[in-house]
């Protein structure tokens, strides 16, 4: 058996765990059998079955598919970019959109839905675009350590003008706080599925373009040379970055290190083959977070810790490793 097949059969068992444990834990606990119950004979006079129902379930499904894609857009980001320090947090990309909804929200409260979907892919390719042509300035070009000070100077920015927003608007306090902390709580399936559709578009087709991102990375003269549009594909990857990074930010809020950690995470059993290392990375994504969640419910309960601050404590030690070995080596 292949550590690759071994890694599947492993994230696949923790996937189902962690899937079943958020349908039971938080302020009002539920047995594992009355959840499953729940799913398959739904019974309205029930409250645990209500509770499962309305809002375990959806923050669950929620769960599930934005941790996939910002796991994804993770591995994606650091190929394109060959930074093992690359994400769409820490290069700006998610605090870009999130300045770019919650402004767009605060002078038209009535725009939401389909709307901020594209206003979050907006400001992800806005971002996107500043932190390449900051990192492109000055003699040597492109650097792993320039795109990630550009990243960390453009995500400072991004979120002044956003708390700026937050001082002048003080009736908007919660929905920007929101937008800035990331909250599964209260999300709801009928709020999600305007993001459905371009989260799983967006991760089928990362996962169909796993080969040649080997080609890719195996160098750009190769890649030329076996008759690959390298710029073609990395058009693409940039999209694909955009789509999902943008997609998770408008149903959810900003979810920090994410797309950092499951990358290295996932390499560390399988290598750097993306053809298992982005479908590995989307399941290892989605456990993370179902996980982080269910650890955000229970540990200052009645009250809960915002998801994004939960990924931040468990990511925030990771980046610093990471930075001072790819720093140390200029």
């Amino acid at each position: 058996m292949s550590k690759e097949f071994k890694a599947l059969l492993l994230l696949t068992l923790m996937f189902v765990l962690s899937f079943s444990v958020s349908l039971t834990m938080g302020q009002y606990p539920v047995s594992l059998g009355d959840s499953l119950s729940a799913l398959v004979r739904f019974n309205e006079n029930s409250v645990e079955h209500v509770i499962v129902i309305s809002s375990r379930l959806p923050r669950t499904v929620i769960a599930c598919f934005v941790g996939a894609a910002l796991g994804i857009s993770g591995v994606l980001m650091q190929a394109v970019t060959r930074n093992p320090m690359a994400s769409p947090s820490i290069l700006g990309i998610n605090s870009g959109a999130i300045f770019l909804i919650v402004l767009i929200s605060t002078l038209f409260p009535s725009f939401a839905g389909h709307g901020l979907i594209w206003v979050g892919m907006a400001g992800a390719t806005l971002a996107g675009s500043i932190v390449y042509m900051l990192g492109s300035l000055g003699h040597g070009g492109l650097t792993p350590t320039r795109l990630v000070l550009g990243g960390a100077a453009l995500t400072a920015l991004f979120i002044s003008f956003t708390q700026a927003i937050l001082v002048i608007n003080q009736d908007g306090l919660d929905r920007i706080l929101f937008w800035l902390a990331g909250s599964l709580a209260g999300r709801t399936l009928d709020a999600f599925l305007p993001v459905l559709p371009y989260i799983s578009a967006a991760v089928a087709v990362s996962c169909l373009i796993g080969q040649h991102i080997n080609i890719l990375m195996s160098g750009e003269d190769i890649a030329k040379g076996l008759g690959q549009n390298t710029f073609l594909l990395k058009t693409l990857i940039a999209v694909l970055v955009v789509v999902l990074a943008g997609s998770a930010v408008s149903a959810v809020g900003n979810i920090a290190f994410l797309g950092l950690i499951v990358p290295h995470i996932v390499r560390l059993s399988t290598g750097s083959d993306h053809r298992w290392l982005i479908p590995l990375s989307g399941l290892a994504g989605a456990v993370l977070l179902l996980i982080s969640d269910v650890i955000a419910r229970q540990i200052i309960m009645p009250e809960e810790l915002p998801i994004g601050a939960m990924t931040a404590i468990i990511g925030a030690p990771l980046f610093v490793i990471l930075a001072r070995r790819n720093f140390s080596y200029g």
